[in-house]
């Protein structure tokens, strides 16, 4: 909180503040603390929208679109409330402020059960949501879009719509109740009628309504609707314009390579051949940022010319802790840990070691997950002009005002000196959390003159130099009584921890010794199990680890529901039957699970594929960013023992579902994502050097590979859930539970391999 200082004599001194403080209303989010920025006939009636006199509708969006629909989604909100021709309607990219901060992915880092409901919870909850809409910052992250903004969007466009009426009932001598709002047009029933455009002026001198009434769900017009996207056209026509699409004036740009070990540094370079090479303009030496690794850049006059140049550069590296490091010392590491104690528990219930011990059988399974990388289409990129005492800054990411903080970092400049324009992200999946390749833009810039500098990675540099997911180790065993009965679930599991590490490379934070991201997907899910421990050890390893789509939940929804199949085929119970015994107080999740079992018709056997081949189904369960997603995987094996998907039935509750083709579009994704971890992807890591540098060794599930999906959603009034990352984690344990249906063999490594 820069723009405030507290001098303060003791620590009764701070409670006092404090408790002064936490009384206060909550921060307001509809007005921004500088005036939005206008084109032409634009009028802002608030910080979320701005109306011209052709009538035309601009909602200002805080989220970064990266392929979700996230800006379809927004909009659909306001302009709900505001009565708005959705024809009319058009989307732009907020300015940095601070009530555009993120809060409900904050909130959903809580250590909390989704069905954990107490005072301590409740009043961390809201003291949380008081304290990052003064101090957070906006991000766009954990599938939390719709969730965080689906009342401050609403309330944005009730309020400009009042404005708009009362604006036109001043101008008719009318009251305002007798008068209403209809596709973007204020009517009275004397037959007065005018445009928004024509009110927008009026209405901008009108007071901001201190409360306004939001509509009523039977009411929606737009919400609810399977509305296109309003950025197809543009990505259609290709005036869509991304991150790598950035071309200001004189631009230049620049290729690096990086050292091959993670983690590393330049020692020193020799740039002589490069500098004979037509189009160069300089060589340079860069630190690692942000948690990256150090490299030289190239700056020339087109990008074809800057990778060759950086090619033929000799360097000498300084390769750091992780030189000595490979993929079976990671596995090593892990299970040591794993040996040495289970580390803390986010979850307890009951005695679970008594209740093991006696136990009349017990089952036991360890499991393991690797390390993977991002694979956004667009590769990392970031523009970026420094001149006189400012920079401008083009770049995709998720983090704006945190990339314009280290971007001012790098130039030794003030924040308000950088101004950030935030593109189209072609891709992203949590790599465009990070600010290394931004702060590295920087640095390079800086030596441009003046000029703008385009720095591109090579696809080889983005995937030896990710963020990865983490590679992570689980221990699972469970104790059933005389009568088969399940009276025991004991999971501990060994990884990095992401949240610290982030937290140390955003913000200089010291290091967390928790992370609820390590074990979320274990520790939060709805079994009811009589005793149960869901522990998990951080393990400190020199391997870049980030934000992967669905975070903790992608591996540790496989290391559960492969094992409670497990469960249920060791005591010969059917895997749907065996999972509603423990949902008898959970109802929503119990309705999921039915839906797909009735949708996949699981019940019947399935015939044989077109090539003869036996087919077999399995199930997988997981809530996951609010929402609760079953799907089935229905199975056969193909020549040279290859797994084959041919059909995946997926059921979500997400809430409210306020655009069923995105809530359909992301739970496709989701599963061609996941089903690509989970039959084909991982990281390997030899002396510190990632393996995998191009799609051909991180490979997609290509068309022909991809199985029928089916998507359901249930119908729902609850808050709006997440959709982006939900689809992902039940397709690797689903895959994986029909594969034993199909052979009898338990798969407990991904990804998933028969031989």
């Amino acid at each position: 909180m820069k723009r405030r200082t507290f001098v303060i004599g003791g620590a009764g001194a701070v409670g006092a503040l404090l408790v002064g403080w936490s009384v206060l209303p909550a921060r307001q989010r509809l007005t921004t603390s500088a005036p939005l920025p206008l084109e032409g006939t634009q009028t802002a009636l608030n910080g979320w929208v701005k109306i011209a006199a052709d009538n035309t509708v601009t909602v200002v969006v805080c989220k970064a679109e990266m392929g979700q629909g996230v800006h379809t989604g927004l909009a659909m909100l306001l302009a709900e409330e505001l009565d708005a021709d959705w024809s009319r309607v058009r989307v732009e990219e907020a300015p940095i402020d601070n009530i555009y901060n993120s809060v409900q992915n904050v909130v959903d880092d809580l250590p909390f059960r989704p069905d954990h409901d107490s005072i301590t919870k409740r009043a961390v909850v809201w003291y949380t949501r008081k304290v990052v809409r003064e101090a957070g910052t906006m991000m766009t992250g954990g599938s939390s879009s719709i969730n965080d903004l689906w009342t401050p969007m609403r309330e944005a466009g009730a309020s400009a719509r009042a404005m708009l009426i009362a604006a036109a009932a001043a101008q008719w001598h009318v009251p305002p109740g007798e008068c209403v709002a209809e596709s973007s047009y204020v009517v009275h029933p004397s037959g007065h009628k005018a445009s928004f455009g024509e009110l927008s002026s009026m209405a901008a001198q009108q007071a901001l309504p201190r409360k306004v009434t939001l509509k009523d769900p039977a009411s929606f017009k737009l919400i609810g609707k399977p509305l296109r996207r309003v950025e197809a056209a543009s990505k259609i026509n290709g005036t869509a314009r991304f991150g790598i699409d950035a071309l200001p004036d004189g631009l230049l740009y620049a290729s690096v390579v990086m050292c091959p070990t993670l983690g590393g540094t330049v020692a020193s370079f020799d740039a002589a051949a490069a500098r004979a090479m037509r189009g160069f303009v300089k060589a340079l030496a860069f630190a690692p940022y942000a948690g990256g690794t150090g490299g030289v850049a190239v700056i020339a006059d087109n990008p074809f010319r800057a990778m060759n140049a950086v090619d033929a550069i000799k360097v000498n590296w300084t390769h750091g802790a992780a030189a000595s490091l490979s993929s079976a010392e990671v596995e090593r590491r892990l299970a040591l840990a794993l040996d040495d104690g289970d580390g803390h528990a986010y979850y307890r219930r009951g005695e679970v070691n008594d209740a093991l011990n006696g136990a009349a059988r017990t089952i036991a399974a360890e499991y393991h997950a690797p390390y993977l990388a991002h694979g956004a289409v667009e590769p990392l990129n970031c523009t970026v002009q420094v001149a006189d005492g400012a920079a401008n800054v083009w770049v995709s990411t998720q983090m704006p005002a945190l990339a314009r903080h280290h971007v001012a970092n790098v130039l030794h400049l003030d924040d308000d000196k950088v101004q950030v324009h935030t593109q189209l992200l072609g891709g992203a999946f949590g790599r465009r959390l990070e600010l290394d390749y931004i702060a590295q833009a920087a640095a390079i810039a800086r030596e441009a003159g003046g000029r703008p500098v385009q720095t591109l990675w090579s696809r080889a540099q983005d995937f030896t130099h990710d963020f990865y997911r983490p590679a992570c180790v689980a221990r699972l065993k469970a104790g059933f009584d005389s009568n088969g009965n399940l009276v025991a679930w004991h999971s501990a599991s060994a990884s990095q921890a992401i949240v610290p590490d982030a937290l140390a490379r955003y913000y200089g934070a010291p290091r967390m010794p928790l992370d609820k991201t390590t074990v979320e997907g274990a520790f939060d899910q709805p079994y009811e199990w009589p005793a149960a421990r869901v522990a998990h050890k951080i393990v400190d390893l020199p391997v870049p680890v980030g934000f992967w789509r669905s975070v903790g939940h992608s591996h540790q929804a496989f290391f559960t529901e492969s094992f409670t199949d497990e469960l249920a085929a060791a005591t010969e119970q059917d895997p749907i039957a065996f999972r509603a015994a423990l949902l008898a107080q959970h109802p929503r999740h119990l309705a999921v699970l039915q839906r797909a079992a009735v949708l996949s018709d699981w019940q019947h056997p399935l015939t044989h594929a077109a090539d003869g081949a036996p087919r077999a189904r399995g199930v997988a369960l997981h809530e996951a960013f609010g929402s609760v997603v079953a799907q089935v995987a229905e199975v056969s094996i193909g020549p040279g023992s290859r797994i084959r998907v041919h059909r995946v039935i997926c059921v979500i509750d997400c809430g409210l579902p306020v655009n069923p083709n995105l809530i359909r579009q992301q739970m496709e994704s989701g599963i061609v994502f996941g089903l690509s971890a989970a039959l084909q992807d991982e990281i390997t890591i030899v002396n510190g050097q990632v393996e995998q540098k191009n799609f051909v060794d991180f490979p997609v599930v290509r068309i022909n590979d991809c199985p029928v999906i089916d998507v359901d959603i249930m119908p729902s009034q609850l808050h709006p859930q997440g959709v982006g990352e939900p689809g992902v984690p039940p397709i690797a344990p689903a895959v994986a539970n029909a594969v034993f249906a199909l052979t009898g063999k338990r798969l407990r490594a991904l990804p998933l391999k028969l031989t």
